[in-house]
Formats: structure tokens, sequence, C-alpha cells
């Protein structure tokens, strides 16, 4: 098993796609693309992904509603490997010998993306927060520590770590915020010894990889020089990668030309199975959603979700921020068959979003302090709604998996 520690890690989106083993819709599949995945037919509408041979063997965020989702559900594969700690605390007790973080093949990362998002903001690397999550005052301004900064902190523990390979994870803003990408890529590629080959990072976007969502985030590779084989180096750092080595998943599904690519998955497609919410429910992230009022259609997330397209992208703020499922006509609602049903109207569950995300539906977003794993673990609805909204869609973490490993001795000396 090859060795991944997890960064910033939030519920585990990027560490469950990492770790892979759990069901997807069959139509976000595509065989002719992915043809090295072994995958299980579960039923007409759902197959089964394989486990890789990545482990998540630490996992650390400052959130205690990410500790609280990410436990029960990894703790099954392996024990409570999930630190709640400041990555700026964890590094300064590594360089003082008071901690030591894990050896590690890979280290990831989605390192706070308030700060870029267009939706934010967009303090960038002058952030108002720290590495706490609290608004900065003046006995605790280091411009370091800032919650803009803290992938510098990312790439002490890569320093510290030496990993044959990182993989850093944002939001699509940062790409047009000035020359961030640039001074990232820079800082990233200057990390200790022989310094670490950054590929320029690429913006991806969900819905091209079987994701019924439209979410887009930028991706960054960085490969340690001293562990790469010269023909990858030389691949790796020219301006056109050949495809052989090119590190970015293969898109599975696009509405463009193409015999291969199949159509986007809709949302329509991912809420198969799913009963209107009634407490006699047994999943309770099927039995709350968000009760914010419509503040009319020129607000963002007051739009009713059009059940024949991917899903919009699922936000961390969920008051007014969470899509309708269902909207009256007169609010501009489409969705008849619901009407004449008579559905409430009402924005999208907790269990909704997280089919969007593709998290499976035994992974719970809120949970009524029952006891699992020996701690009690309680996780609130706008808990889930929050730490939904800033997850990495697992399944796209997966393509990102599957690709590496598909490539990891083509790229890597043998030890």
């Amino acid at each position: 098993m090859r060795r991944v520690l997890s960064l910033f890690s939030g519920c585990g989106g990027m560490d469950l796609g990492f770790e892979g083993g759990f069901p997807i819709l069959k139509k976000s599949y595509n065989p002719q693309v992915a043809k090295l995945w072994k995958v299980t037919k579960i039923n007409k509408d759902w197959i089964k992904l394989p486990k890789t041979d990545f482990q998540v063997v630490f996992a650390n965020d400052i959130l205690r509603a990410a500790e609280n989702s990410w436990v029960p559900y990894f703790a099954k594969n392996g024990g409570n490997r999930f630190t709640k700690k400041s990555i700026v605390e964890l590094v300064k007790e590594a360089r003082n010998g008071n901690f030591s973080f894990p050896k590690a093949d890979i280290i990831t990362g989605g390192f706070p993306c308030q700060d870029f998002s267009v939706a934010g903001k967009r303090n960038g690397f002058n952030s108002h927060k720290g590495h706490h999550g609290e608004i900065l005052n003046a006995e605790d301004n280091p411009t370091e520590e800032n919650r803009g900064k803290l992938y510098m902190w990312m790439r002490s523990v890569i320093e510290l770590v030496e990993p044959k390979l990182f993989i850093a994870e944002n939001v699509k803003g940062l790409v047009s915020l000035s020359n961030a990408k640039e001074i990232i890529e820079n800082d990233f590629s200057n990390v200790g010894g022989d310094g670490y080959l950054v590929v320029e990072a690429q913006v991806l976007n969900a819905c091209n990889f079987g994701i019924p969502q439209t979410r887009e985030r930028v991706i960054f590779f960085g490969f340690n020089k001293k562990h790469l084989r010269r023909e990858a180096r030389d691949n790796l750092s020219s301006l056109m990668i050949n495809f052989k080595y090119d590190p970015y998943p293969v898109p599975t599904h696009a509405r463009v030309g193409g015999e291969v690519l199949l159509p986007w998955v809709t949302s329509g497609d991912a809420f198969v199975g799913l009963n209107e919410p009634n407490k006699e429910q047994i999943d309770l992230s099927q039995t709350v959603y968000s009760k914010a009022k419509w503040y009319g259609s020129h607000c963002q997330g007051n739009k009713e979700v059009n059940l024949n397209a991917p899903g919009p992208t699922i936000r961390a703020e969920h008051h007014g921020n969470i899509e309708f499922r269902r909207l009256s006509a007169d609010k501009g609602g489409t969705n008849k068959r619901g009407r004449e049903a008579n559905f409430v109207e009402r924005r999208l569950t907790l269990r909704e979003c997280a089919r969007l995300q593709t998290f499976p539906d035994n992974f719970e977003f809120i949970r009524k302090g029952t006891k699992a794993v020996s701690v009690e673990h309680p996780l609130s609805a706008s808990d889930g709604y929050r730490v939904l909204g800033n997850a990495v869609p697992p399944l796209l973490a997966f393509h990102i998996a599957m690709r590496i490993k598909e490539n990891w001795d083509l790229y890597f000396k043998a030890n």
C-alpha cells in the first residue's frame, strides 16, 4: 500500500477517493475510458468502485465538524487517523521535536479556499482570518499564518516528510486572482533538497468526470525530483506534456465530440431512489433540509435544480445558498410532477447534496450524538452542509488517484 498524508482533510472527500471502494452511479462510469477500473455491479443503477492501493495514514483539520464526519466513516478501516489541530501548530511542534508526521508517499491538501473564491471577499494572501479560523486582531497578525497563506505550511509539511508526490487543490477563482497561481507554483517548486517539479496547474470540471455537479477546481501536482525517472522528468517539465506522462485524469463525460465521451450525469440521475423527507427515514441526512426562505431568483442559491442537467456547485454556507429541490410555479419552478404530487416547496436535503458530491449513502452528514468509535461525534445540519460544501467530490479524487496509480512506475524510480 502506498501511504497518503492528508492535510485540510475536511470530511474526507479526497481521502475517500484515494482509497476507493465506494458505490457510484452506473451512469458515472465510462468503461471505454476507465478500462482499468474493476467495478462490480450492485443493481441496475449502481456499481461499486474497486479499492485502490493507496491508504490514508494521517488526516488533519481544525474543524470539529470535519472530525465528527471523518472519524466514524474512516475508523472502520484502520483506527482513528484524524488529528484535530492547526497545521501551523503541528509544523511548529514537528520543528521543535515534539511531533512527527508519519512517512508518506503522497501528500494531499485542499488548503483553505475562501480567500480565493469568486463567491467570497477575494482577500487572497491578505486574508483577515488566521490559521485557527478566527478573525485576526492586532495581537495575532503574523502574515505567514493567515488563512490565505496556509499553503506555505502545507509546503513545510512537504519539506519535513519529502513525499514522492504532492497534490494540492483549490477553487477555480485562484486562477483569476492576479498572479496567485504562479506564486503558489513557484513556492511549491522550491521545497528543500532537489526541489519539486510542479506541473502547471489545471482546472478540472467535475461534471466532465461523471459527477452530477458543475464544480470547478484547480489541481496542482508536484513531483519530487530526486525520485523521478529521467524520462518522466523530461516529459513533465516540457511545455507540451506527452499524454502518456500527463498526471491529469482523462475526461469521461462531456457534451463535446468524441465517441468515448458520455453525456453529463444529471441531478435527476443522482436523486434516483430517494424518497421525500419524512421522520420515518432511516437515513437522517434525507430528513433534513435548509429552511432558509426564498429571497428572489436574482439571488444566488434561490433557483430550482434542473433535473435534466448537472446540479449546481454545492456551497458550504447554506443559509439561502443551497438551491431548491422544488419551487412553486410563481417563483419559476418547473417541476410539474412534484407539484401534482403535492410535494412541499423545499431546498435540497443533505443527502441530495451528498449525492451531487458523489458521497455514498452510508456516509453520515447528520448525527444526533450517538456513540461511534468509542467517542461521541454529533453532527448538526449546519455542520453537514458546511463540510459537504467544502469537500472534493470523492469520484473526482478517485479519477486522480487511478491516473497516478496507472503511471506510478512510469514516474518514479524503483525503491
